[in-house]
């Protein structure tokens, strides 16, 4: 069984719409930046790849996570010719740390805040009459695993069309955490480069409308062949090559298709160590060493966009299936020896316009692992 990917919005630190963050990943434009709210003296890192859309400069704002989520989803329904009135249809959304800022400037600052604001489904019910609303915490790969959920509702038959979507703003906690756990200090997310340091967090948000079949004359951007997905618990950060070789097994199985079928692997690639050498490794047993499928990573551009990273790497995909050209990991000049083997795309964007499958990957913590599987409309 496969679904139609009819609609899709995106809003990122690189661009504000899918075609615009694709346009600059292909151009080599990142969004990284100097912190903008947060005070530089108290960390060691001191970039991110931020959203720039505050009204004053150095100002924090809260519900910024949900103002992107909403402006994500209104372009896809728009994009998909869907009406914004969701009563009947499902929304399901990825995150990583939710409306966590909106609580920190409550706390620190004395900002406005109404406790139904920190569900995403308040919002959703005011702006779309939407009355089925889930929300997935799967740290990195939460989007995906939303995604996967979406296929289920459909099968079922719980549902014909379904919105799946990612959102997640910095949060100051979030980024302190990392900055005092990374053993190094990063400027900028390398993701298989031997300078690698580390991750650096991203904002951003990512909508799409999936349906079992589109509207007959309606277009498709592309079809998904299948999400697998799973948790191997095997270590609380690191990830465990078994669990991603079984994840990856698993979308391939649902997708009917076989590994030397894929033409594009977006990357998981959040620039640490021991995640880029594991994906690597991976990867390098799957596929044969110079004759594999092209990769990239897009988070190279536009840094961790946390539990939506997942669905943005799958939106930038369909784009490339579309247009027959793959951006390349920007940074990436001496690949770590693991991924010697791999079809990294560097320097410059690739052209490849007989690309016909897509393997997108996200991995998070816990070992919670996702994988999906896209195939070109043509």
């Amino acid at each position: 069984m496969t679904w139609d990917i009819t609609g899709m919005g995106a809003v990122a630190c690189n661009g504000t719409t899918p075609s615009e963050v694709f346009d600059a990943l292909c151009a080599g434009r990142d969004g990284r930046g100097p912190l903008q709210v947060f005070d530089h003296e108290k960390y060691r890192a001191r970039n991110a790849y931020e959203i720039t859309d505050r009204a004053l400069p150095g100002v924090d704002e809260p519900g910024r996570a949900t103002r992107w989520l909403v402006d994500a989803i209104d372009q896809a329904l728009t994009d998909a010719g869907h009406p914004r009135d969701l009563t009947d249809v499902p929304v399901l959304v990825g995150t990583t740390l939710q409306e966590q800022r909106s609580a920190e400037l409550w706390w620190r600052h004395g900002s406005a805040l109404d406790p139904a604001d920190l569900h995403f489904g308040t919002a959703l019910r005011e702006e779309y009459g939407a009355a089925r609303t889930y929300t997935f915490a799967n740290a990195c790969a939460a989007s995906l695993y939303a995604l996967a959920m979406a296929t289920d509702l459909i099968e079922l038959g719980e549902a014909d069309t379904v919105v799946v979507a990612g959102t997640d703003a910095i949060g100051e906690s979030a980024f302190g955490t990392l900055d005092r756990v990374q053993n190094d200090v990063p400027d900028a997310l390398r993701p298989f480069d031997r300078s690698h340091r580390g991750m650096l967090m991203g904002e951003g948000a990512v909508a799409v409308v999936l349906t079992r079949a589109a509207a007959p004359g309606r277009p498709v951007h592309a079809r998904l062949r299948g999400v697998g997905v799973n948790c191997d618990a095997q270590h609380s950060t690191a990830p465990d090559p078994e669990g991603i070789t079984r994840v990856l097994r698993d979308a391939y199985r649902l997708a009917g298709a076989a590994p030397e079928e894929i033409g594009l692997v977006m990357l998981h690639g959040s620039g640490t160590p021991k995640n880029d050498s594991t994906e690597a490794t991976v990867l390098s047993r799957i596929f044969p060493p110079g004759s594999g499928p092209l990769m990239t990573a897009v988070k190279s551009m536009t840094g961790h966009t946390l539990g939506g990273s997942g669905l943005l790497s799958l939106t930038m995909a369909v784009l490339a299936l579309q247009r027959g050209q793959v951006p390349p990991v920007l940074g990436l000049t001496d690949p770590i020896e693991e991924a010697e083997g791999l079809r990294l795309v560097r320097g410059h964007a690739a052209t490849a316009p007989e690309l016909t499958l897509a393997q997108v990957d996200a991995f998070g913590f816990g070992g919670i692992n996702a994988a999906a599987i896209l195939e070109a409309a043509r």
